[in-house]
């Protein structure tokens, strides 16, 4: 054996911690099993039903928003999530592969044009290879570096490309954006993409596609070795591989996914601006991405429900919104900081070993001692809004139907009342809770013979 074999065969042993655990954990390597089937089968039948299950007045606008945000936190968890790359400019690739696809739109509407006969359902395909084109580009400078470095690269090149979007209007429209028709050519079948519920279905089957090519990228060589580069790259580079490689063609295929999100974007509401492609868009994408937390794969997935409910939804009944979505995001941090997807995952595994039920009385008087609180943290926000934001209106305020007069004291008191017995009661709750909580994970350790909680 040489002496490079030696330390190419000393290396493997050495870099074998950092992958072992990604393969004995949430990127199983096995073999798809009957249980994976069920869950791949549970997955596309409630894309199917969701449009029947939330049928009422803008349920499908919020789906098909979801969709595109999914698939958008999905191709970003590649980089944060399995590679440890930080990008504050992932927005670059989405907004500019919506921009292709738009283009892309308005050509094929155009008679015997180059891109007459594109097909509304392949537009999505014009803005991943765009983005891909630009990650291809674009990377290529931001993984020379890794770390924080590579994070304040990201963030100068969103800038970049955001002052560009403003001094190019031929491309970018200007402040307006670029405006299109997403219905346009023959309808085969019928199929003409101008119901919202067709448009629901386009982004199912494209959401439904990236994330099963999202999931297989984690079982490839390239998704185990980014993974490894992730938790340590010396050890890669000790067994004879380029990490910046390694970190540039993911960059590469997550640009992919992310301009397919841009591209069906582009379709669900037929104008793209400069906002597509502006920092605070990613760092949106950023938010949910930990929200739902960035150690599972389903993870984006939970935070773009959770984000498009907060910035659609909410947004339409308070001005407060990105308030309470601070508020949650802090306190989802300092209580479950591996995000919603480890919070869903441990209660899943109380339920599966039967201990559920020894946490289940705590978790309930825990559940009622927050519920003033929250009512009082609200009461007092809306108030507060109210004061600053439309005073001219006069002080009185509709709060869970009851009206509410800010500029007397009643009010106020009664919010920092319910507040304070909320504080109150969660301290007396939270040490029985506490306990039984590490009880119970104490003896599904013991019982499963695994450390920790």
């Amino acid at each position: 054996m040489s002496a490079r074999q030696g330390k190419q065969a000393a290396g493997r042993q050495l870099v074998e911690p950092a992958v072992a655990p990604v393969a004995a954990g949430r990127l199983s390597f096995a073999p798809l099993n009957l249980g994976r089937y069920l869950a791949w089968g549970g997955y596309a039948v409630l894309l199917l039903l969701a449009p029947l299950i939330f049928a009422k007045g803008g349920a499908l606008t919020l789906l098909s928003q979801m969709g595109t945000v999914m698939i958008f936190g999905l191709s970003y968890n590649m980089l944060l999530g399995q590679g440890g790359m930080l990008s504050f400019g992932h927005s670059v690739y989405s907004g500019l592969g919506a921009f292709f696809a738009i283009h892309a739109m308005n050509a094929a509407a155009t008679a015997g044009g180059a891109w007459s006969g594109l097909p509304v359902s392949l537009v999505p395909l014009v803005g991943g290879v765009a983005g891909m084109g630009f990650g291809v580009v674009f990377g290529y400078v931001t993984t020379r570096k890794a770390g924080t470095t590579f994070a304040m690269i990201t963030l100068g090149l969103v800038e970049l490309v955001f002052a560009s979007s403003l001094m190019f209007p031929g491309f970018f429209g200007g402040e307006g954006g670029v405006t299109s028709n997403r219905v346009m050519g023959a309808a085969p079948f019928g199929i003409s993409f101008g119901p919202q519920i067709q448009v629901y279905y386009l982004i199912a089957a494209w959401l439904f596609a990236c994330t099963v090519a999202m999931y297989a990228f984690t079982h490839t060589p390239l998704g185990r070795l980014i993974n490894a580069v992730r938790d340590n790259p010396e050890r890669v580079e000790f067994i004879g591989y380029d990490t910046r490689w390694v970190r540039y063609l993911t960059l590469i295929l997550s640009a992919f996914f992310a301009g397919v999100s841009g591209g069906l974007s582009a379709i669900n509401f037929e104008i793209v601006s400069a906002e597509n492609v502006s920092a605070l868009r990613s760092g949106s994408v950023l938010l949910f991405t930990f929200i739902g937390g960035i150690g599972f794969f389903f993870g984006p997935m939970l935070g773009a429900v959770v984000g498009i409910l907060f910035a659609v939804l909410l947004s339409d009944f308070t001005p407060a919104w990105q308030l309470y979505l601070g508020l949650f995001f802090v306190l989802l941090v300092r209580y479950a900081p591996a995000g919603l997807a480890s919070l869903l995952m441990r209660l899943l595994r109380l339920a599966l070993h039967g201990k559920l039920g020894r946490v289940g009385p705590g978790l309930g008087r825990m559940t009622l001692a927050v519920l003033p609180g929250l009512l009082g943290l609200i009461g007092a926000v809306e108030m507060l809004y109210h004061l600053t934001l439309d005073a001219a209106n006069g002080s009185v305020k509709r709060l869970f139907g009851l009206s509410a007069d800010t500029a007397t004291a009643l009010p106020w008191c009664v919010a920092g009342g319910l507040l304070l017995l909320s504080v109150l009661a969660w301290r007396r709750c939270l040490p029985s809770f506490q306990a039984a909580w590490l009880a119970a994970n104490a003896e599904i350790a013991l019982k499963t013979g695994s450390a920790g909680r």
